[in-house]
């Protein structure tokens, strides 16, 4: 089975009322432990790709582990980049092989953000590549993805009609109260997902697939092993899975986890060289990261998820 695109994945997500994961990538490991769940529990996959992965691992490199990950798992996966926010790094990846884009135009006006949008599109639509945009802005820091929480807005559910319509996205990214990276919100705070504005949304686009964004649960049991063998993270609260099941439920066709992927593979390594310092070997260290990744993303897929059985 070939490298696919996300559009028929989403269509048969949204008649089932269930999501589909997009994970971020960023070597062997991470792939091989969000793939080997998938393959067990035969769940369709989004294996996404950000600008600071690439410069890390290499294009080409993430695209020829992602295409082993294919021929050993047989799944349908999407390769998607994520967060790209001019044209050119979109173009790149278009020209590389990946089967899906988000340009992030959120960061400009309205109407900027349509007139940049439209040229990826474009682009993408020529090539058989489909395009995620955005609208709203979510708070919070992951790799080059900066917004304050006085920056942060929600998504206008009276722009969304507009904006699909002039750019021709296929799915639209919104802004509802999830937030990127580990630290979402400090204790005492209560989590808010605001399913009033993502109803709206419903409403005005039928039939059209939503995606959440900064959607890690902050596990806490990794939180607690990275502090007891020397870390030092504050105390956060991250996005309660039943509202993440909720949403899944609803229009919201992909889900992406980055933080908690970061967590479980940090968590992993750390608690192994602490009891091991004599070991050397990557493979030995490296192995624990992968197995928790590989635990967390059954999770997920069952959990949070719904996709199961849906490959």
């Amino acid at each position: 089975m070939p490298i696919t695109t996300s559009a028929e994945m989403f269509k048969k997500a949204y008649e089932g009322k269930y999501a589909i994961g997009a994970f971020n990538v960023n070597n062997l490991e991470i792939i091989q432990g969000i793939t080997e769940a998938a393959k067990e529990l035969n769940a369709p996959l989004i294996l996404q790709v950000s600008a600071g992965a690439r410069k890390y691992a290499k294009h080409v490199y993430l695209m020829k582990l992602i295409e082993a990950a294919v021929l050993d798992t047989g799944l349908p996966i999407c390769v998607h980049l994520d967060h790209g926010d001019d044209f050119e790094i979109c173009k790149s990846c278009i020209d590389g092989g990946f089967t899906s884009v988000m340009i992030d135009g959120s960061k400009h006006s309205f109407e900027d953000n349509i007139k940049l949008t439209s040229e990826v599109v474009k682009y993408a639509h020529d090539r058989g590549v489909v395009v995620e945009g955005e609208l709203g802005k979510l708070a919070g820091i992951e790799d080059d993805v900066n917004v304050s929480e006085e920056d942060a807005a929600f998504t206008r559910p009276e722009e969304v009609e507009e904006f699909v319509k002039r750019t021709g996205v296929d799915s639209l990214a919104i802004a509802i109260g999830t937030s990127h990276g580990a630290y979402k919100f400090k204790p005492g705070q209560t989590p808010h997902l605001r399913f009033d504005i993502l109803e709206d949304i419903t409403k005005r686009l039928p039939n059209f697939p939503i995606v959440l964004h900064g959607a890690s649960s902050v596990v806490p049991e990794y939180v607690k092993i990275i502090n007891e063998y020397g870390g030092s993270m504050p105390d956060a609260i991250g996005i309660p899975e039943d509202m993440l099941r909720q949403a899944a439920r609803s229009a919201v066709c992909k889900i992406n986890i980055d933080s908690d992927l970061r967590l479980g593979m940090t968590a992993g390594i750390r608690e192994h060289m602490a009891k091991h310092p004599d070991h050397f070997d990557p493979r030995q260290y490296l192995a624990p990261g992968r197995d928790n990744i590989r635990t967390l993303v059954k999770h997920k897929i069952k959990e949070v998820l719904g996709c199961d059985g849906k490959a």
